[in-house]
């Protein structure tokens, strides 16, 4: 196909995903995802666990930590894509993304609130199934998140949204929250 004829496919398809609400799309894309990455992915990794015992270690009592972990961040992560939507009019996903830059929520404290706490939340996974699999899945995921940030994410919200997110950057750090939030000049 030529890239005119892809172009014209991708529209189409587009235009007919617009078409199903907003709200609907956004917990179709969420489940699916959710359900890949918290779900099917860390039981592949929690296997590791079973296959290399000697690097398991056994944190006890302290799994309780992980469990508030993983809720929490889950909780946090579920508020931040809602927050893209009810001020975004978008998902979370680059193929349906946000028509509006948003400043508001956990986006003043962080520039990734939606990666920033999946990542808790696969580290409170790892920790609550004393999990080394688990964990390494995790380190990779953090990795894999930032190089997505800085290679993809940022680029093209720069190239959307200019100077208006180039001052967004300077003001709002990209992963360790403020403790103030961030003021829309």
């Amino acid at each position: 196909m030529s890239p005119d004829r892809d172009s014209e496919m991708s529209n189409i398809a587009l235009s007919q995903l617009k078409r199903i609400p907003l709200r609907v799309r956004v917990a179709v894309y969420g489940a699916g995802f959710l359900a890949l990455v918290l779900g099917i992915v860390p039981y592949l990794f929690y296997r590791l666990d079973n296959h290399f015992p000697a690097v398991h270690v056994d944190i006890g009592g302290l799994r309780i930590i992980g469990a508030i972990l993983a809720v929490v961040g889950l909780v946090q992560y579920l508020r931040a894509a809602r927050v893209l939507v009810s001020h975004g009019d978008g998902g979370h996903v680059e193929f349906d993304p946000p028509t509006k830059f948003v400043v508001a929520g956990p986006y003043r404290y962080a520039r990734n609130p939606v990666a920033g706490y999946l990542l808790v939340c696969m580290l409170g996974l790892a920790i609550a199934f004393s999990s080394t699999g688990i964990f390494i899945m995790f380190c990779l995921a953090a990795l894999l998140a930032h190089v997505q940030v800085i290679r993809i994410e940022e680029p093209l919200l720069r190239k959307r949204y200019g100077q208006a997110f180039d001052e967004y950057c300077a003001r709002v750090p990209r992963w360790i929250p403020r403790w103030r939030p961030s003021r829309s000049r």
